[in-house]
């Protein structure tokens, strides 16, 4: 391994697949969470949230946090709803399909646009959706303007941690848009810094903290961002 290491800094956890991967390529990758996520169900979104186990509804999830929170709650109550899911593809998509076998899931969604869409397009009357207490408001706006009913229920709470970083990186992987407002209340980057974006709304985030070169991952999925960021930068540096 040669001292000349291309630095990342990664605002989420990875897999240590993905970490032994980056040491073998000269990549050291640091990791630093600018938010936090604490659930917030209580007994009364509790008794909501069973209530809506027992019926045959639309639902919709735009976060891993929330399918958590809801999961937990779900066998917590002992229940196994027969939902439609809207979802995001990738790791939410994944956590829900595994934990709610008898529901219907549509996770091929890359943001929350194309989750309002496949929704208007099944003709959906009403949904649930379920979120946290940062929410953006653009699948809601976009399901009442079709004049579609949404049941917003907020199960988890999202705390901003700003904390000042001492590196320069190459790159720098986002994977919300709150992380991103956190960042940038400590820091600001080198211009040279390649920003790497989960999906459209990080980027669109991005955007209004910094000039940089922004990049958005083509699958919903950290661990394959992560992998393009560093094909990304080792060609980069190959160039130079």
């Amino acid at each position: 391994m040669t001292n000349n290491l291309i630095k990342i800094l990664s605002t989420r956890p990875l897999a240590e697949t993905v970490m032994e991967n980056a040491r073998a390529k000269d990549f050291e990758i640091d990791i630093a969470s600018f938010i936090e996520t604490n659930n917030t169900i209580d007994q009364i979104t509790g008794r909501k949230i069973s209530q809506y186990a027992s019926k045959e509804i639309a639902v919709v999830f735009t976060s891993m946090n929330a399918a958590e929170a809801v999961i937990d709650c779900l066998n917590a109550l002992g229940a196994e709803p027969e939902w439609t899911i809207y979802t995001l593809g990738g790791v939410t998509q994944k956590i829900l399909e595994d934990a709610l076998t008898g529901s219907e899931i549509f996770g091929d969604a890359i943001n929350a646009a194309q989750i309002a869409k496949t929704i208007i397009e099944n003709e959906e009357e009403e949904v649930v959706f379920f979120c946290g207490n940062q929410r953006r408001d653009e699948l809601p706006s976009l399901l009442k303007r079709e004049e579609i009913k949404v049941d917003e229920v907020v199960v988890y709470e999202t705390i901003e941690t700003p904390v000042k970083i001492k590196k320069e990186y190459s790159g720098i992987l986002f994977f919300s848009p709150s992380a991103v407002k956190s960042f940038f209340k400590a820091n600001t980057v080198d211009s040279n810094t390649v920003l790497f974006a989960i999906g459209t709304t990080t980027a669109d985030e991005l955007k209004k903290h910094s000039n940089n070169k922004v990049l958005i991952g083509s699958q919903p999925n950290k661990e394959f961002l992560a992998e393009q960021a560093m094909q990304y930068l080792l060609k980069a540096n190959q160039a130079d």
